[in-house]
């Protein structure tokens, strides 16, 4: 493992003199040429392929022979979708694909063998209809399901917080840069990270080290640096756990969480390293299963809530990306919501794409009868895969596969 005075030299030696804490460029705005195509490639998609595009899962989502005690041990849930250890995709996942186009897959830690048998499942998924993009968790830490796993030589980051204890952003930069190279040499899109929580609460069983530290004017270059690094290697990064997870105790993965801090105390810490993403122009920006009763009036994760997502994110910080959930299939949301509760609520709160929901058939299905039953409009479906389609063109310089 390198230690911090050879990041140091190594990311200078990458980035020269240039100062890596003021990014404002993320992605170009589209232009009126690239707005015209997203918009006729739109016009052309059925209402099943733009349902599609709003669901990212995990490859285990699309076999239907997998069955899972929902929801009631999410413990259980987790030991068995490991135990299944699928690395491949097989007939099933392709016959429930056909009428079940997804807009993304995202691949975990027992998932991922070893380099070949990884190339084969990233050309399989690549091929299933929907066009998925393909994503990863890998953010560095403990949570690298590539960095960890003993087959793969790639280099290793002890934490993001021994990287913020440095107070050096070029460090940021350089990890983005080496998580992302490696990426994409294996065909990842889309990495869901870095974490841009404040890490405030000592109890905090879950982001701990996962962040840059305590301090927003310190995370906030670090966040930055880490999306910049990423880009440079030609993947997407993902700012996580708005409004923000780092003054929590309880584990959203198993029930209930929340903060309670006022929308001027975030203001003042928590929101200040999302600010900064959305300047520099982070493409996604994921949202936390957390409640904030204080902000909200009411103890719904702002996963569900429109007053988070839609007046404060995008309203008042201006986001005008795409919002992706955490995973649906955790308990802050399976312990209050049916699943079609769940799908339905959270894009009408102003979700763009739906991660990991618990049955995503059943989620799919409860998505179309909306549509047909008026609750959800087409034309609030349409705003979100604009936003996708714009993203999935971005990363793959324009070229509109099938959907």
């Amino acid at each position: 493992m390198r230690n911090i005075m050879q990041w140091v030299m190594a990311a200078s030696l990458i980035c020269g003199a240039t100062m890596l804490t003021s990014f404002t460029n993320g992605d170009a705005p589209d232009s009126p040429i690239q707005a015209d195509e997203v918009e006729a490639q739109l016009q052309k998609m059925t209402l099943r392929e733009k349902v599609g595009q709003l669901f990212y899962v995990r490859p285990e989502c699309l076999d239907t022979t997998i069955h899972f005690n929902l929801p009631d041990d999410v413990d259980s849930i987790s030991d068995d979708i490991k135990a299944i250890k699928l690395h491949a995709v097989n007939a099933t996942m392709r016959g429930v694909n056909r009428n079940y186009p997804v807009g993304g897959i995202i691949l975990y830690a027992h998932n991922i063998v070893d380099e070949d048998r990884l190339a084969t499942f990233v050309s399989d998924i690549r091929a299933l209809n929907g066009s998925p993009l393909l994503c990863i968790d890998e953010e560095g830490g403990r949570v690298a399901s590539i960095a960890n796993n003993g087959n793969f030589a790639v280099e290793k980051f002890e934490s993001m917080a021994a990287i913020g204890a440095t107070g050096n952003p070029r460090n940021a930069y350089y990890c983005g840069n080496i998580i992302g190279t490696y990426l994409r040499r294996y065909g990842f899109d889309i990495d869901f990270a870095p974490v841009a929580d404040v890490n405030t609460n000592p109890e905090n069983v879950r982001i701990g080290d996962r962040t840059f530290g305590s301090d927003p004017a310190v995370a906030a270059p670090m966040v930055t640096n880490y999306l910049q690094g990423l880009k440079d290697a030609g993947v997407t990064g993902c700012i996580k756990h708005f409004p923000g997870h780092g003054d929590t105790k309880a584990d959203t993965h198993l029930g209930y969480a929340q903060s309670l801090k006022t929308w001027e105390q975030m203001t003042d810490c928590e929101l200040i390293t999302f600010k900064a993403g959305i300047r520099w122009g982070t493409q996604l920006i994921m949202s936390a299963h957390i409640a904030t009763p204080n902000v909200t009036g009411k103890d719904i994760p702002a996963t569900m809530s429109s007053f988070i997502l839609q007046d404060k994110l995008r309203g008042e910080l201006g986001y005008q990306n795409i919002i992706i959930t955490d995973a649906m299939e955790m308990g802050a949301i399976t312990q209050q919501y049916t699943n079609a509760e769940a799908v339905v609520g959270t894009l009408l709160a102003g979700a763009d794409i739906v991660l990991n929901p618990q049955r995503f058939v059943e989620a799919f299905d409860a998505v179309v009868k909306a549509v047909e039953d008026g609750a959800l409009t087409e034309q609030r479906i349409d705003q979100s895969v604009r936003r996708i389609l714009r993203l999935k063109r971005q990363i793959r310089g324009g070229d509109n596969q099938s959907l």
